[in-house]
């Protein structure tokens, strides 16, 4: 499996960003995706999750700002993220997890990741 992030960059507070995850490698759709951030000096932590029957999780703390969506056909992720904050900033990842995931924010239940793209809110 194979997972490649894009669409990080330099935003203001306030701005949109919109993270793509191509996804490769498996040849099966029952599986967990989610979005991870890790913060300078903070540990990963769980931003975003689908699961394979299309259900959604969100971290509380993002307070309803990002939507998680994506596309089966072209086995592709997205993180849409709108009114971006300066704590948002770090490196944001994509991760799957074969099957359910009983806690879908939590790294640990994550075989599979890419490598990152770096997000940074600042004016």
């Amino acid at each position: 499996v194979q997972l490649m992030e894009s669409g990080g960059g330099l935003v203001q507070p306030g701005g949109s960003l919109r993270l793509s995850c191509a996804a490769s490698g498996f040849t099966h759709n029952d599986h967990c995706m989610g979005w991870f951030r890790e913060a300078p000096g903070k540990e990963r932590e769980g931003v975003a999750s689908i699961d394979p029957d299309g259900w959604r999780r969100y971290a509380e703390s993002l307070q309803g700002r990002f939507t998680i969506s994506q596309d089966i056909s072209k086995n592709m992720l997205y993180l849409q993220m709108d009114d971006l904050r300066p704590e948002d900033t770090g490196i944001h990842y994509c991760a799957l997890s074969p099957g359910y995931a009983l806690f879908p924010l939590k790294p640990d239940e994550y075989k599979h990741w890419g490598q990152g793209t770096e997000v940074t809110v600042s004016s």
